[in-house]
């Protein structure tokens, strides 16, 4: 298993199947907050739906497609983190990330997000890493920005989120800028 100690308060560990009631409430609980910037929340709607959503990740991590990490905070869930994708060919991974809404406003991203792109750059050997966030959502452009990332563009009408489309910023670091 997976398991990655970011600090004495932090880490991610990949999710399991077990972890699903745990991640399931906390979406039910942040459903309002999360559902302004993230496009699953209407096909998550029961707890089975988030089992299905670990099992198929887990197949995903087992053959380096893709991370999906319970983010742990004083040993409570409080979201997932991880590499939406893994581009072996192309040395790249793709950073996700939610985090329940009480849990915001404790730098617990921002850290998240500068250990994966580490593991990713230092232990996986990948050459990039990439982060993208509707132009909009402010707060999750801010981790990118915070941590160097450097502004590489803009993709126009990326996402469809329930009833209008969204551009995202391309935010990407590169092995050789992360120090």
């Amino acid at each position: 298993m997976f398991i990655h100690k970011i600090d004495e308060d932090l880490s991610l560990k990949v999710l399991e199947v077990r972890d699903a009631d745990r991640i399931f409430e906390l979406t039910e609980g942040s459903r309002t907050y999360l559902r302004e910037w993230l496009p699953w929340l209407d096909f998550t709607t029961k707890v089975e739906d988030t089992r299905d959503f670990i099992k198929s990740g887990s197949s995903n991590f087992v053959e380096g497609k893709s991370l999906g990490a319970a983010i742990l905070y004083k040993g409570e869930i409080v979201g997932v983190g991880g590499f939406n994708s893994i581009n072996a060919a192309n040395k790249t991974a793709y950073i996700g990330y939610w985090l329940g809404q009480e849990y915001q406003g404790k730098g617990i991203m921002t850290r998240v997000s500068k250990a994966l792109t580490d593991y990713a750059l230092t232990e996986l050997k990948l050459n990039k890493v990439e982060i993208r966030a509707a132009a909009e959502n402010h707060k999750s452009r801010s981790i990118p920005e915070r941590l160097g990332y450097k502004e590489e563009g803009t993709i126009r009408q990326a996402e469809w989120l329930y009833n209008h489309y969204v551009d995202h910023v391309v935010y990407g670091m590169l092995a050789e800028e992360w120090k």
